[in-house]
């Protein structure tokens, strides 16, 4: 321990412990120590949420070994206890690291020895203890292999290089001389003397093999490609054949197996993908990692990528994704406080380029163990979707439990598609760690119990060889360090099995179709060709007859804007006549609605002496109600009789001619003429959009303007002055003749004016019906204008395709001969490769 590195936040983190003001010279290394020990001890006592007498103990037992009397250790050691308790710093990782940050790496080991020794006190070693000092020995930084031999002493599952072992037992050694001894932590002698040999591997021939067909099938696709390519070029055959033969080259090319590795937890899944790649690349200690499933592939590169729950992806080395597996800091504080990690991983990716499965074509999907987890069901389920073969992993000491025998129905029906009652073809059952039954009569009682439940009355599987007991361990003990043995043997057995399966049940089901899907593609193609070719000919054929066509039609639109154009004329006749007749019916009777509604003026003036503000109040009065008059005459009789009725008639006109333009099969024109057609259509019933009352009340402010009101008041002055007497004696009389005066006077302005305000009616009326009939004309214009484009065009591409027909008979001709050689080499090979010659495929071994 280095002394010198205490500092003043590990001072504070005791004071806040023991509840004591501590100075810096009562932290000592033992004192560091003890804290340190107190804190992972009773971590592990909580873990299982339950403390035992013999937990306590303990507890006392080795805190004993590591109290100096002539130390302030025994002074600080209950205090500890206390506050570790009360504040829960046990599961406070990052505060215990700040602790733990004086020890040296020999001291941090011997505390997480010393917490196994606590959590094997009840004679077991408890799951959820075991992930508690896995994630305690992550923050501590304790190299992983270093941590399995520790763990390893008390709970024997593992052999180890004797390089390991060497360095564990140098830095426990390390520690004999100091107080804080390590007499308890002993490694096994046997591990000594272990000695490593050239590692065994499984060579996949026959998945090899299968992947050198699809690739010869992949280039056959390619030669489709080339031919599709070039005769898309000379404009042939359509893209979307490109992309359809490129999509099949990548299947045949790319293809892999998908191979799930599926049970509960802690059943040795792990282990077996070991033995199925040859090498270490599983953490065989494991830990559901909020339901994590691990992808191993091939890939050019060792290359790993987390995916995270929140959508987020890191690219990690290999070194923290061991960390990741065996310790799950997410998963643990889960367990301990019940809540949900936020940024818990969801899958990882391993690429490799030496893994020889991998390398053979098949992805292996590690899934988490099953029922540890509410949610590890369902992602279970959900790869179930995607796989051509799932392993189910049991236990030889509790083989088919009743969980497992339901999880395993649910996965027959999930593998089924749905279907409840059907056994599985694609599901095997592999008993492992047969090694650890000792009798022959108890491997052959569980034999017999996992063939009755496995293949009994209702069937779960189908199929040979579907059922397997291996020691996942043995095997890749054997293969890792050079030699065979029955377990190597039985596991060869069941990698056999298993790559039969896939390459020739599900092989076939995969390649057949592809097969299928270009045998459909060529004759597709070679259709298309014909198609094309016999296109151009009938192409040639009608092309004079476009033409004809195409001058009839452009002679039939001008024959309808003429026709349109006629018709508007006489229907402005129609209606300038009609306005006229009711025009003079509405001015005979204006002077006496005019008199009605001058009963109704009203002026806030009532005095003599304000007359000239009472008259301007009546002559407004006077323009307001003209006003009125006026649109009356506009809304009811002009726009809603008269022009609507004529409109109606042009509008039923219009529109037959422009739909005989689009109901005709060989009409041709732009998109853009085609939306002025619809556009005039909808536009064909608007009448309110013409304003004109505008136009009329324009010359009605003309007279009633500044002219206007100088004349009223002269006028009605001369009234005024001529009854003054009168006036004054009846005001009522006063306003009347007033009123009578303005309504005169307005009257005679308006007569005056009657001329240009029923000329200018006129002009509106015109205009109103030139608008419709001009944009009509514009559209009859465009029309034509296309024809006659296309016209151009027509003469032009005769002559084109004349010279391509020529050209691109004779290389259709070649295409679809090349292309049919293709497929008759396709299906020879296709049967060649499932008949006797495949069968004879052995698997072999390799020493590398």
């Amino acid at each position: 321990m280095n002394i010198l590195s205490i500092e003043n936040n590990v001072v504070n983190f005791l004071s806040k412990v023991t509840g004591q003001k501590i100075n810096q010279r009562d932290v000592t290394p033992s004192v560091v120590f003890v804290a340190s020990l107190i804190t992972v001890l009773l971590g592990v006592m909580f873990a299982d949420g339950m403390v035992t007498d013999k937990e306590k103990q303990k507890l006392v037992e080795i805190l004993d070994r590591f109290t100096i009397l002539e130390s302030d250790t025994p002074r600080f050691k209950y205090l500890m206890i206390k506050g570790v308790k009360e504040y829960e710093l046990y599961i406070k990782f990052n505060e215990l690291v700040t602790l733990t940050n004086v020890l040296s790496e020999s001291e941090r080991l011997l505390l997480i020895g010393l917490g196994y020794e606590m959590s094997t006190v009840e004679n077991k070693l408890g799951l959820r203890e075991q992930r508690y000092l896995e994630t305690i020995a992550q923050f501590l930084n304790i190299k992983p292999q270093h941590l399995s031999v520790v763990a390893n002493v008390f709970s024997p599952q593992e052999n180890f290089d004797l390089e390991i072992i060497t360095e564990v037992d140098n830095l426990l050694t390390v520690l004999q001389p100091q107080k804080l001894n390590s007499e308890d932590i002993q490694l096994p002698s046997n591990y000594k003397n272990k000695i490593t040999y050239p590692r065994v591997s499984i060579y996949y021939e026959g998945l090899k093999k299968f992947q050198e067909f699809s690739k010869q099938l992949g280039n056959y696709c390619e030669h489709i490609f080339q031919v599709i390519q070039t005769s898309h070029e000379l404009g042939f055959l359509p893209k979307d054949l490109i992309n359809e033969v490129s999509g099949l080259s990548r299947k045949f090319q790319l293809h892999k197996f998908r191979l799930a590795i599926i049970g509960e937890f802690s059943q040795g899944k792990s282990t077996l993908v070991n033995a199925l790649l040859g090498e270490e690349i599983q953490p065989m200690q494991e830990i559901p990692c909020n339901g994590t499933l691990v992808v191993l592939k091939y890939g050019s590169q060792k290359r790993i990528i987390c995916r995270y729950q929140n959508g987020s992806e890191k690219e990690i080395s290999f070194d923290e994704y061991r960390q990741k597996l065996n310790i799950c800091e997410n998963t643990l504080t889960g367990y301990l406080n019940e809540e949900k990690p936020e940024n818990a991983i969801e899958e990882i990716i391993v690429e490799h380029p030496n893994l020889s499965l991998c390398d053979s074509g098949v992805e292996i999907i590690d899934s988490p163990g099953l029922n540890e987890n509410p949610e590890l069901t369902a992602i279970t389920q959900n790869l179930l979707q995607h796989i051509d073969a799932a392993i189910f992993v049991t236990n030889a000491s509790r083989p088919l439990t009743q969980s497992e025998r339901e999880l395993l129905n649910q996965l027959r029906i999930e593998l089924n598609g749905g279907k409840a009652e059907a056994p599985a073809n694609n599901l095997f059952i592999v008993c492992n760690f047969i090694d650890l039954i000792s009798t022959e009569k108890s491997r052959e009682h569980i034999k017999n119990r996992i063939y009755t439940i496995v293949e009994g009355d209702e069937p779960i599987i189908a199929g040979r060889n579907r059922i397997h007991f291996i020691s996942a361990q043995a095997a890749l003990n054997a293969v890792l360090n050079g030699y065979e043995d029955e377990y190597k043997k039985s596991f060869n057995d069941f990698v056999k099995a298993i790559e039969r399966f896939l390459v020739m049940e599900r092989g076939k089901l995969k390649l057949q179709p592809l097969s299928e899907q270009l045998n459909n593609l060529i004759k597709k193609i070679i259709k298309k060709m014909n198609e094309f070719k016999n296109d151009l000919e009938n192409k040639i054929k009608i092309a004079e007859q476009e033409k004809i066509t195409i001058l009839e039609q452009i002679g039939g639109f001008s024959g309808r804007d003429v026709k349109i154009t006629l018709l508007t004329i006489q229907i402005i006749e129609q209606a300038l006549e009609q306005a006229r007749i009711s025009w003079n019916q509405w001015n005979e009777g204006l002077e006496e609605r005019m008199l009605l509604r001058s009963e109704q003026w009203k002026s806030e003036h009532k005095l003599f002496w304000k007359q000239d503000k009472l008259i301007r109040d009546y002559i407004q009065c006077f323009v307001k109600d003209l006003s009125n008059e006026i649109d009356d005459w506009i809304n009811n009789e002009l726009k809603n009789i008269i022009l609507k009725q004529n409109l109606m008639i042009l509008n039923k006109d219009i529109s037959y001619e422009l739909d005989s333009i689009q109901a005709q099969k060989n009409t041709v024109y732009s998109q853009e003429l085609k939306l002025s057609i619809n556009n005039i259509t909808e536009q064909l019933i608007e009448l309110d959009t013409v304003d004109f009352s505008a136009a009329l009340k324009g010359e009605l402010l003309v007279f009633t303007g500044v002219d206007f009101i100088p004349l009223a008041l002269t006028n009605i002055a001369g009234v005024i002055t001529g009854s003054l007497t009168s006036f004054i004696q009846d005001d009522n009389g006063f306003h009347e003749e007033i009123k009578i005066s303005v309504l005169e006077t307005g009257l005679q302005k308006f007569d005056e004016s009657l001329y240009k305000i029923y000329q200018k009616l006129q002009e509106n009326i015109e205009k109103f019906f030139d608008t419709k009939v001009e944009s009509v004309s514009r559209v009859f214009e465009g029309v034509i204008y296309a024809y006659e484009k296309v016209l151009e065009q027509q003469e032009k591409s005769h002559q084109e395709m004349l010279e391509q027909y020529y050209a691109t008979k004779s290389h259709i001709l070649n295409k679809c001969e090349e292309l049919e050689q293709i497929n008759k080499k396709i299906s020879k090979d296709i049967t060649l490769w499932y008949g006797e010659d495949m069968n004879k495929i052995i698997i072999k071994t390799e020493i590398k």
